[in-house]
């Protein structure tokens, strides 16, 4: 039975794609999650893979049309004959396609250890995840896992978690080790009934596998210098998808230097970010300067989750004109009021009373006046968001990530101290889940927790505005009274920095939503529940 291909959503606020490149022609064979075209978004470049195996029997949509979500455009019939049927291996193939190696970066699904066992694989984290990435083992084979117990940790282009272990068990084999990229469903692991002889001859399996793992990749590393040349020299056609085409011009790559793991030699984006994090790319010597001494010290590959801030930054600087609206308000009257109410405050929820919840509501408050803040600029579209969701940038020891409060404006001011800390420690922890990453309207980022008198923060991309919180300091203030005297007093002040895209929000704008911020924090008049 004929199955439609449909233009998948890429992100919440994501309504339509272009499809820049089919990878494959009508008649050709394809199997499940093989690439089968590419598409671009104003979020992201990616492969779409099939959702089946069979023959791309019909196009609907040729290369550079922008198509709605949900649309098809293709279908895949069933392998009605025998070419069609055929191994991908056997069929006829351009001289510029032909199959690359298998890559030993990508793990494929892997057979049950001997004596069966209950397969683990790699979870779902997301719709438009497709893969992630083995970070750590936190069980070994041999050892005793319980049902639900954390038994490795990944990270993906949303989210890092600790995954599960579904049943209790033993762990009698691992089949992608770390910094593993594997897909999802694949078996990376296998749970054993009992401790014992099963568990020691997984061990030989487990072993066997990490042999062959290295085995490849040393074979790997032995023809680099090969892989890196020959598609020029031979004239093949180089493939990437456009956002590998993109990293490699915003850095300089000649992409022709990058060797490609992907199907038929494909560069994808782990390619380059890992060829960019290697010594040889530090070495290149710039297209315009000459070669540089080569420096002492230790170079170590940029971790996914760096690779993936870096990259979401220098998009961000690209697409916003910032600009940066800095004030400093007095918080006198908030710092007394929580020195107040912190105990009491802390036996009726349960929840530290911090200088957050008093922050976000004040930040909710200017939102909901000047909504023009909260809103995103889409496709030359300014699109006003039904709801705020708020994301709080929390710092991480490997990097940093934004979970959101969502629709923020409906909660109490306990439920934001509540979900705030919430959401704060589940990521330091991990336990994250990828709906609860992403989605933001506006973001909250606090610098000041390390010092910083302010900071210019980037804008969270498709956001419009960030809000930069400085470090809360006593200083010396002129206080004027209704007559017009000046005296001296301590007082407890804080810098605030609004970032802002100017095409979407003038200074006049961002100083209205500030001032609004300002009056809420200084003369604050609310119950804290």
């Amino acid at each position: 039975m004929p199955t439609d291909v449909k233009m998948p959503q890429m992100g919440e606020s994501i309504f339509e794609g272009t499809i820049t490149k089919w990878l494959k022609q009508l008649g050709d064979a394809v199997l499940k999650d093989e690439p089968l075209f590419e598409i671009s978004t104003d979020k992201v470049d990616a492969e779409i893979p099939s959702p089946v195996a069979g023959v791309l029997s019909e196009i609907k949509f040729p290369e550079g049309s922008t198509i709605q979500v949900n649309t098809v455009v293709a279908v895949i019939g069933e392998s009605g004959t025998a070419q069609a049927t055929a191994p991908v291996s056997a069929q006829p193939q351009k001289s510029e396609e032909k199959a690359a190696a298998p890559s030993p970066a990508i793990a494929e699904p892997a057979p049950a250890a001997p004596g069966g066992g209950t397969p683990v694989v790699m979870p779902q984290m997301g719709e438009s995840i497709f893969e992630g990435t083995i970070t750590k083992w936190l069980k070994r084979v041999g050892d005793t896992v319980q049902k639900d117990e954390p038994l490795f940790e990944i990270s993906t282009d949303k989210v890092d978690a600790e995954i599960p272990s579904p049943i209790t068990g033993v762990l009698t084999a691992i089949n992608a080790s770390e910094g593993t990229t594997v897909q999802v469903n694949a078996v990376v692991a296998i749970i054993g009934g009992t401790p014992g002889a099963e568990a020691d001859a997984s061990r030989t399996v487990a072993d066997a596998s990490v042999a062959t793992t290295t085995s490849a990749l040393q074979a790997s590393a032995a023809t680099l210098p090969a892989i890196a040349l020959s598609p020029v020299e031979s004239g093949r056609r180089l493939r990437s998808s456009p956002l590998v085409r993109r990293i490699a011009k915003e850095r300089g790559i000649d992409p022709a230097q990058v060797p490609g793991t992907g199907s038929a030699g494909r560069i994808t984006k782990d390619d380059i970010l890992r060829f960019i994090s290697s010594p040889a790319a530090a070495r290149r010597p710039a297209k315009v300067q000459a070669a540089l001494p080569e420096l002492k010290g230790e170079v170590v590959p940029l971790t996914r989750m760096r690779a993936i801030i870096a990259q979401r930054m220098v998009e961000s600087k690209r697409i916003s004109p910032h600009v940066h609206s800095v004030y400093k308000i007095d918080m006198t009257r908030i710092v007394r009021l929580r020195e107040r109410e912190k105990s009491g405050f802390e036996q009726r929820t349960g929840v530290k009373l911090t200088y957050m919840p008093f922050i976000a509501t004040a930040a909710i408050e200017a939102l909901r006046r000047f909504p023009i803040v909260n809103a995103s600029l889409v496709d030359d579209l300014i699109h006003y968001h039904a709801n705020i969701n708020l994301g709080i940038a929390v710092a991480l020891e490997w990097g940093l990530i934004v979970p959101t409060v969502r629709e923020a404006e409906r909660r109490s001011f306990a439920d934001l101290a509540r979900m705030i800390n919430d959401l704060a420690a589940r990521a330091r922890a991990k336990k994250l889940s990828p709906d609860e990453v992403g989605g933001s309207t506006f973001t909250l980022t606090n610098s000041g927790v390390f010092g910083d008198e302010f900071g210019t923060p980037i804008i969270n991309q498709p956001e419009s505005a960030i809000l930069a919180i400085g470090a809360l300091k006593k200083e010396p203030v002129v206080l004027t009274d209704a007559e017009g005297n000046d005296t001296i007093a301590i007082r407890s002040m804080q810098h605030f920095c609004l970032g802002f895209d100017h095409r979407l929000i003038d200074g006049a704008d961002g100083g209205k939503f500030m001032s609004e911020f300002k009056k809420t924090l200084e003369n604050w008049d609310r119950a804290i529940g």
